[in-house]
């Protein structure tokens, strides 16, 4: 028999996918909230975060005497992994691969947006002002991808397919990488991040990358540079990043993660004018749960087989590798 528990947050639908395993032979299907987890896990081999951000299993993984895999539907991971986890044989995945175009295509949206000055015509249009002017092109310009996952691969494959030239920023140096051509030691940020029409961070959040982009990295930013946060909000220094955006520093920012979430109404951000703010949504995209669910449900049935998965967590560097 193989239990596996779904751990829920309340009001959320599970898709039919993944419920109607517990009707297989041999499954036991669980499911559980945040309140209820450590009643669940005793006998658990498999347990699936469908509330992805929750951090319960923590507080409940003295209950899981027989844990084998966890699986996370979401791309990052910082929020599940903790010493217990890490250091346990307890195999994890996650999202990889569901995200990735998605947030791709949310990034070049906020490049257009203010490569052709959307903000500002957005402003002249709801004052009826027929304000005509130039604006930017994106061929030709670069950008700094903090990342180098596959996510950030996927940013890299559909800017440079705009002409925009890519450079990445990742756990080591290296050239000739197939998407980013150069990559720079992301520990030496400060010390590149010139010359950069756009930098893009989608790096996941570890010891070393929690604010790993503050005052020192945005003054050295050219100040016609654009910031665009995809990843964590706690890999940046969000008060540098505020000052920087106030003192001229950089021209701009498109931020749809934030180190509190939501964001408090009365934040500064939300009142700057160069600034477009999203609520955490640049992966979601119409039917991306159903792509969770599918993404998971294979995964099971190569459990289920004895065979391995196509990708897994390094739990000590919080990452696939």
């Amino acid at each position: 028999m193989t239990v596996l528990t779904i751990l829920n947050s309340p009001g959320t639908e599970i898709p039919a996918l993944i419920t109607d395993l517990g009707e297989r032979d041999g499954i036991e299907l669980r499911v559980a909230e945040a309140s209820t987890l450590s009643q669940a896990l005793p006998g658990t081999d498999v347990l699936l975060m469908w509330d992805f951000f929750s951090t319960a299993l923590e507080d409940a993984f003295g209950s899981a005497d027989r844990l084998e895999w966890v699986h996370a539907a979401a791309a990052g991971v910082d929020s599940l992994l903790f010493d217990e986890l890490v250091d346990s044989p307890v195999t994890v995945t996650n999202a990889r691969g569901i995200f990735d175009r998605p947030i791709a295509e949310f990034v070049l949206s906020y490049i257009l947006m203010h490569a052709k000055s959307s903000i500002g015509s957005l402003a002249d249009q709801a004052e009826g002002k027929w304000n005509r002017r130039s604006t930017r092109d994106i061929a030709g310009s670069k950008a700094l991808i903090v990342g180098t996952g596959a996510i950030g691969r996927g940013i890299a494959r559909l800017l440079s397919a705009v002409d925009i030239e890519v450079t990445g920023a990742g756990s080591r140096a290296r050239s000739g990488d197939a998407d980013f051509g150069e990559v720079i030691d992301s520990a030496a940020l400060p010390e590149h991040a010139a010359g950069f029409d756009w930098v893009i961070d989608i790096a996941p959040l570890t010891e070393k990358t929690e604010r790993l982009i503050g005052a020192e990295a945005f003054a050295a930013m050219d100040d016609t540079a654009v910031f665009i946060n995809v990843g964590r909000g706690d890999t940046v220094d969000t008060d540098a990043l505020v000052t920087a955006l106030r003192d001229g520093q950089i021209a701009g920012a498109g931020l749809d993660v934030f180190d509190e979430e939501p964001l408090p109404a009365d934040h500064p951000l939300w009142s700057m004018d160069n600034v477009i703010i999203t609520p955490h949504m640049s992966g979601d995209t119409d039917g991306w749960r159903m792509r969770l669910a599918e993404q998971f449900h294979r995964l099971f049935e190569l459990y289920l087989a004895g065979e391995q998965f196509p990708h897994t967590v390094d739990k000590k560097l919080g990452y696939v590798r």
